[in-house]
């Protein structure tokens, strides 16, 4: 197995990444605002770290431009691929249009079509394969293997996790005290880098020594919570993973670097159903003025719903991570409908 993540390689992608990838605010949501929603009143103060609001809607900028970044300049020059459900296809794309590089994206076909438009109108050339993150992943090594592109995996790489880890770093940067941070969970890149970046962060005083860190994930993918439990690293077929409405969280296993950090670093996972993702999307929707694809919003679901669960009925400081904002039009417009039903009832 590879060497762990050092907080030293943590810190060198956060100056890496500066000023390509934004340092996302931190929102704290008023329970007031949650009471007047009727919504489920927590004990703690909650915040939400928004990394919507990052240039392409989401965290994976940050993984994927320290990845393209750290390249060698002619091994760069060849051109990158990867295989993504979406916003680590637009992470990449982004990254390699800021470098003048060739970028190609292994898509499946159930991807959302916003991320698709996304994705392409960044000059990335796409191609389509099945819905499995099996299927993609052949694909990008079969096209890397014949033109030579060089591989930007979506999660599972020291440079990814690195990349993701300065999420975390922010977040005890920007909430002293914090008790508890929640990551969604799916290859696992940005569990184990905001782990990685907490745990270690703490051991450097830099953090409360018993800070928290849990992931979330639909119980419809929860792959990554039987792995944990079991600790066994797991696959869950496609034909699971893919019921549920978070198209971003249905990969079909922890990445094998990224579940060795997580054992090291996590302290549970929690699975919330697909009601509560979208209980989580429609409260967000109403009470702040952020975006949240339904990927982002387990976070929330799992803090509002499985609290007790995570123990956070004993903690101060809630941080969630609210991963990406590029929602389906036609959901938002479905979930501001049933709001405004809601509200005139």
């Amino acid at each position: 197995m590879s060497e762990f993540v050092t907080f030293e390689e943590i810190q060198a992608a956060q100056q890496r990444i500066a000023g390509v990838a934004v340092r996302t605010p931190l929102y704290r949501i008023e329970r007031a605002r949650l009471r007047m929603a009727n919504a489920p009143e927590p004990s703690f103060d909650l915040y939400i770290k928004a990394e919507s609001e990052q240039p392409i809607g989401s965290f994976k900028l940050r993984g994927a431009y320290n990845m393209v970044a750290r390249l060698d300049p002619a091994v760069r020059a060849r051109g990158v691929i990867t295989y993504s459900s979406g916003n680590h296809a637009q992470g990449v794309a982004y990254a390699a249009r800021a470098m003048g590089v060739k970028a190609v994206i292994v898509m499946p076909e159930n991807a959302p079509e916003i991320k698709k438009i996304a994705t392409a109108a960044l000059g990335a050339e796409i191609v389509l394969v099945g819905p499995a993150s099996s299927e993609r992943k052949l694909k990008a090594e079969e096209l890397a293997d014949k033109f030579g592109y060089a591989m930007i995996p979506p999660y599972d790489h020291a440079h990814i996790i690195a990349g993701q880890a300065t999420c975390g770093l922010e977040i005890v940067e920007q909430l002293p005290g914090v008790d508890v941070v929640i990551s969604p969970v799916s290859g696992g890149g940005l569990l184990s880098g905001i782990a990685t970046a907490v745990k270690l962060a703490a051991a450097a005083g830099l953090a409360k020594p018993e800070v928290k860190v849990w992931g979330a994930e639909p119980a419809l993918a929860a792959d990554a919570k039987e792995s944990f439990e079991t600790k066994k690293l797991v696959e869950w077929p496609a034909a699971m993973t893919t019921r549920t409405i978070g198209d971003g969280l249905r990969t079909q296993s922890l990445g094998s670097l990224n579940f060795e950090h997580v054992l090291r670093y996590v302290d549970g996972i929690t699975a919330v159903s697909e009601d509560e993702i979208f209980a989580a999307m429609r409260l967000m929707l109403s009470v702040t003025k952020l975006v949240p694809e339904p990927s982002g919003a387990v976070t929330l679901a799992a803090a509002l719903f499985h609290a007790e669960e995570m123990g956070l009925d004993k903690v101060q400081k809630v941080a969630v991570v609210l991963s990406g904002g590029n929602l389906e039009p036609a959901l938002k417009e479905k979930l501001e409908q049933e709001l405004a039903a809601t509200q005139s009832a």
